[in-house]
């Protein structure tokens, strides 16, 4: 049960806000990435007796909007629910009302994080979206240094599967950049294992994910994705409209991209 200082998420959160403010983030990233993709295979069969709890890398602002765009496409069946820090829930008050809930700093915000979380975290129905550094940092920084408190999690709700989602925004051959994700193995404690022993191994998971994202991005290559959304295409303004004109000239079909995907 959550204490009168730590208003409850579940009773705070409204489905159809929820669902408003996702189609907004998918606009908003249609609008900013030439597409979202998610590596093949894709997202990995999860059991549907336990809660589940992705736990990604931290690379840019964009993230949550990641997170809540992709939610209900990537689990329809499920609620999510995700951490913010408290002083930008008393900003934007409104974003209890979508799931999230406010995590303070220090001792008393880790204390409060596990109280809440593991609340939600007792039905098998719901997610929880991790950005597990808890600071942003470049997708290539190694060792990621994850934060402590998604181990601690898992050691007290024992039934939590972790789901690692690598996360990267690399510009390719086009005027916006891609937003690539690829889930990892999943992780689960295991009998005896302290919060340390299964921190290691979410932090090796997890890094494991992010350097194969790596090896796709730098590949540039499309074609080991399946794209979530398909974003703004070409360049626009003056040069799009030229770049139209050129086409209808010369007889054949306007492509607006620089290198046309297989």
């Amino acid at each position: 049960m959550s204490r009168p200082s730590d208003p409850d998420p579940v009773a705070a959160r409204s489905a159809p806000m929820a669902r408003f403010f996702a189609r907004v983030m998918r606009r908003q990233l249609r609008a900013q990435f030439r597409a979202l993709r998610i590596a093949r295979p894709g997202l990995p069969d999860l059991p549907h007796d336990r809660p589940v709890m992705v736990v990604c890398n931290h690379p840019s602002w964009w993230d949550p909007a990641v997170m809540i765009g992709l939610h209900e496409s990537l689990f329809p069946t499920r609620t999510g629910f995700g951490p913010i820090e408290a002083k930008m829930l008393e900003t934007y008050p409104f974003m209890r009302r979508i799931g999230l809930f406010g995590v303070g700093e220090g001792r008393r915000g880790a204390t409060s994080f596990l109280r809440v979380a593991g609340g939600l975290m007792a039905r098998p129905d719901r997610v929880l979206w991790i950005t597990a550094q808890g600071r942003f940092a470049d997708p290539r920084e190694r060792p990621l240094g994850l934060r402590p408190g998604a181990a601690h999690l898992m050691a007290r709700r024992r039934e939590i599967v972790a789901l690692p989602m690598a996360l990267e925004y690399p510009f390719w051959s086009e005027k916006r950049p891609e937003a690539l994700i690829r889930f990892g193995a999943p992780v689960m404690a295991r009998e005896g294992e302290g919060a340390e022993e299964i921190g290691a191994r979410l932090e090796a998971a997890l890094t494991e994910s992010c350097d194969a994202l790596a090896g796709l991005a730098m590949a540039r290559d499309p074609a080991g994705f399946e794209t979530a959304l398909g974003g703004a295409r070409g360049t626009g303004g003056v040069y799009g409209l030229w770049q139209r004109g050129r086409a209808r000239l010369a007889g054949r079909r306007f492509v607006p991209d620089h290198v046309e995907e297989r």
